[in-house]
């Protein structure tokens, strides 16, 4: 390269020599005004400075052969970015490690790779052990599946530590039972007579409200009352008939004798103190709560022999659900022999332990029922995908050639938790009847024609007996979906938390906890002392 002035200081030429044996010239002509030395002498400055970087830059780009220019044209713009700092090879390197990732995506992977512990310390290893694309696209692969594996484990133990949490019974709770049931024995006033003997005839009155529970949570119990009667318009109105197991029968009595919920009626009583809950009129219930297999599928390892590599976290969850040793409790079961329990009643709504009521229930008694049994919000139709899309196909195994002759698997199911029950329409009925025929065929086959609890025998035996009612009067997954809807539960009449997310547990969902927790009454000794506040 050489640069010549001529001697009219009028034009400065650069040539250039290339391997073709041509010339390449650059003239620079000056305008013909006078120039001076002094701006002359800092041109040829600036020149003689930039000339060995354009130099660097020429040879650099030859060596990495991206150079086949001959010309100072083609040479610029190759250059010119460079020069600029606007080189980005960037969509080039994409495509040909997209090419790369491809390439290994199907491969094995080589044994005994041993794989970084993180991200920097595979980029530690990259620069120490020289790796090619390749090697870097296995163990790059191979750290994502591991990653895979390690958060699927970690979210099926999550699931069981859930489930567990939500099949046990909190210390703070069980120390109120442990408490009420020591005052029972201790405390006259604790073991008075539910209700007064004034108001035991107001017990099989059919001009008042009658609520039917069955729970051996005493907490719980007393939020569904007291909900209930502070949302109530005639609380006067109402009588709670409380059933009970033998064992917290003391403890829920002692909580209702000593936080009397006047003006409304509570009456509390033990399975034991029913003389109809014979064996020979429930020895199905006898044999589900007794059967060797059932109680090993309820209470035994629920992860033994599962092929958890053919599940998703999702469906494994609902599997565990389903395997609640609540649903082979008598407690759970009560509500199919309501008829017979409480024989002097015509209409009775039943509630389920789990719920809130945020607005005065009376309006459902006059709700006209059409000749049906069962007033219960149907399942398959709502906003929420999640929680109301349930159809027969949902519970039911129809690969059992019973269940495919007997079932539509895309009926709509319906919803335990708050229903109407008209008893004069259930008694002319075979709905008991159907209930434990189909309870003894899933028993003789092995549990392999439903798993989940009480609801699939009741969809069958109240097949024909339901009538839809408006879904705003019972509002369902407050247990299960985080993303339940605020603005909907503060307009629903019953809340529901079924699902394994109660309030009353630590893994209850605190956006959702609060609706439950105001209707706590933690000014009294009882709860105080067991820390239920500290709790949840």
């Amino acid at each position: 390269m050489q640069l010549h002035i001529s001697r009219s200081m009028r034009s400065i030429t650069i040539s250039s020599s290339c391997n073709n044996g041509f010339i390449d010239l650059m003239k620079i002509k000056v305008a013909a005004r006078h120039i001076s030395y002094r701006t002359l002498f800092h041109t040829i400055l600036i020149l003689a400075f930039l000339l060995p970087f354009v130099f660097i830059l020429t040879a650099l780009v030859t060596l990495e052969g991206v150079n086949k220019c001959s010309s100072f044209d083609c040479l610029g713009r190759r250059l010119g970015p460079r020069l600029l700092g606007r080189v980005d090879d960037s969509g080039r390197l994409v495509k040909d490690f997209y090419k790369i990732l491809n390439q290994v995506k199907n491969e094995e992977i080589p044994d005994g790779v041993k794989l970084p512990a993180s991200f920097s310390h595979l980029v530690s290893e990259m620069k120490n052990n020289q790796y090619d694309a390749r090697t870097f696209a296995f163990m790059l692969r191979a750290m994502m599946e591991k990653l895979e594996r390690e958060i699927r484990e970690s979210k099926f133990s999550e699931l069981m530590n859930k489930h567990f949490a939500a099949s046990s019974i909190p210390k703070s709770i069980h120390c109120l039972s442990l408490r009420l049931t020591d005052e029972y024995s201790s405390n006259a006033h604790a073991r008075k007579q539910l209700p007064s003997p004034e108001f035991l005839p107001l017990l099989s009155d059919n001009s008042f409200h009658h609520f039917i529970l069955s729970t051996d949570n005493i907490l719980a119990a007393s939020v569904v009352v007291t909900s209930t009667i502070q949302s109530s318009l005639k609380p006067d109105n109402i009588v709670f008939h409380i059933i009970t197991d033998k064992k917290t029968y003391a403890g829920m009595h002692s909580w209702f004798a000593l936080n009397p919920v006047s003006p409304a009626i509570v009456e509390v009583k033990g399975v034991h103190q029913f003389d109809w809950l014979t064996r020979e009129n429930v020895p199905v219930l006898e044999a589900v709560e007794n059967h060797n297999g059932i109680r090993n599928y309820y209470h035994g390892n629920h992860i033994a022999g599962a092929d958890l590599s053919d599940t998703t976290p999702r469906r494994f969850a609902s599997k565990l659900q389903a395997r609640s040793p609540k649903y082979i409790s008598i407690l759970n079961h009560l509500r199919i022999y309501i008829p017979e329990l409480f024989p002097n009643l015509d209409k009775v709504v039943f509630l389920d332990d789990d719920v809130v009521i945020q607005r005065d229930l009376s309006p459902l008694w006059e709700i006209d029922l059409k000749g049906k049994v069962n007033g219960a919000v149907e399942t398959c139709k709502g906003e929420d995908e999640w929680v109301m899309s349930k159809h027969l196909k949902n519970y039911f195994n129809f690969s059992h050639p019973l269940i495919a002759k007997n079932l539509d698997p895309d009926e709509c199911a319906w919803a335990y938790g708050m229903n109407i029950f008209d008893l004069r329409a259930w008694r002319k009925t075979n709905i008991r009847e159907t209930y434990h025929s189909w309870l003894k065929e899933n028993l003789k086959s092995n549990l392999t024609m439903w798993k989940l609890g009480t609801l699939p025998p009741a969809l069958i035996a109240f097949k024909g007996h339901v009538h839809p009612i408006d879904p705003s009067w019972h509002m369902l997954g407050l247990g299960y979906q985080n993303k339940t809807n605020i603005e909907s539960v503060k307009k629903a009449a019953v809340i529901h938390y079924n699902g394994q997310a109660k309030p009353w547990l630590e893994i209850g969902f605190e956006h959702l906890r609060p609706f439950w927790t105001k209707y706590v009454n933690y000014s009294n000794d009882f709860i105080r002392n067991c820390h239920i506040l500290d709790s949840v």
